[in-house]
């Protein structure tokens, strides 16, 4: 599976010509879209959730661009209400994700962060 396919595959329904995507992939760290996504690469995740939430945010500050994906069964404020929630949760799932392995991470993903006090 390519960057490409696996950002698509996080977007479902929504639909963004390749183009589009691989300029927003390029944005966020991913300088080649076609090449196969490495799955255990917390910095590969990263990069996919920060275009998802790329993608997401394009969408919420278009207003004529939310009344495409109006649903029979949801109203156009609960679209919006609804992509703003799917927003913060990447958000929060990207700041949480962990670092790829470096000296300073502990076995259960975490971050050593020293803060000094006078």
């Amino acid at each position: 599976m390519t960057y490409l396919e696996r950002i698509k595959l996080e977007l479902q329904d929504i639909s963004f010509s390749d183009t589009e995507l691989t300029v927003l992939a390029q944005e966020n760290g991913i300088t080649n879209p076609t090449l196969d996504y490495n799955p255990t690469s917390n910095t590969a995740k990263r990069a996919i959730y920060s275009t998802v939430l790329s993608v997401l945010e394009a969408i919420a500050n278009n207003p004529n661009l939310m009344k495409n994906y109006k649903n029979e069964d949801i109203s156009i404020m609960d679209f919006a209400d609804s992509i703003q929630n799917r927003i913060s949760q990447l958000e929060r799932k990207i700041r949480l994700l962990p670092a790829d392995e470096t000296a300073d991470n502990i076995a259960d993903g975490a971050n050593w962060t020293y803060i000094f006090r006078e």
